[in-house]
């Protein structure tokens, strides 16, 4: 009993990492004012008739705070990379010269930071669900393995232990939100 006590915490302890990583990621994605090659992720081009991921036919850097180059490794997907761009719909202007695109990172207005932090508190809202969602399964579990013969007092050590990890992702999440805050908040 014991033994699957242990792989319920380990398995949920995995879930919440995943939770986790899944929020840094989300949260990458949200524009702080500088400029990020991550902010083009999930950006997908037309390259010879297949979609694909911007970052595997192209290199994508920034030479500045507030510019991201793309370089792409064949002249003719300028255009298409353009076009993909504009049909985003990011809000950025991409400028060609002929080797290389170049987009100007606009600074963000007070408005617009605002905007963006009520976002990041979106994401951050739903990671916390999905951390309190997977506490109550793992609560569910040692309740089906008490009545399969779990002793009580095992069982409450159990709810205790997931509630220990529910509050330390929860403290990991608030942190992220902290950092990202300041971060938009910056200028």
């Amino acid at each position: 009993m014991e033994e699957e006590v242990s792989l319920v915490l380990e398995d949920t302890t995995e879930k919440m990492n995943r939770t986790i990583e899944h929020l840094e990621k989300e949260m990458a994605k949200v524009r702080a004012g500088k400029a990020n090659p991550k902010m083009l992720d999930g950006l997908m081009v037309d390259y010879y008739g297949s979609m694909t991921p911007l970052s595997q036919v192209a290199n994508i850097n920034t030479p500045d705070p507030r510019t991201i180059a793309i370089q792409p490794w064949e002249k003719g997907m300028i255009a298409v990379i353009e076009k993909a761009i504009m049909a985003a719909n990011l809000g950025m202007n991409p400028d060609n010269n002929g080797d290389l695109i170049r987009i100007n990172v606009p600074p963000l207005t007070e408005e617009r930071r605002k905007e963006l932090v009520k976002i990041v508190k979106k994401l951050v809202e739903d990671s916390r669900i999905g951390i309190r969602n997977l506490r109550r399964e793992a609560i569910d579990e040692f309740k089906k393995l008490q009545k399969d013969g779990l002793p009580e007092d095992m069982e409450k050590d159990a709810e205790t232990e997931a509630q220990k990890l529910t509050d330390n992702f929860m403290k990991k999440i608030d942190e992220l939100l902290e950092r990202k805050e300041k971060d938009i908040m910056t200028v």
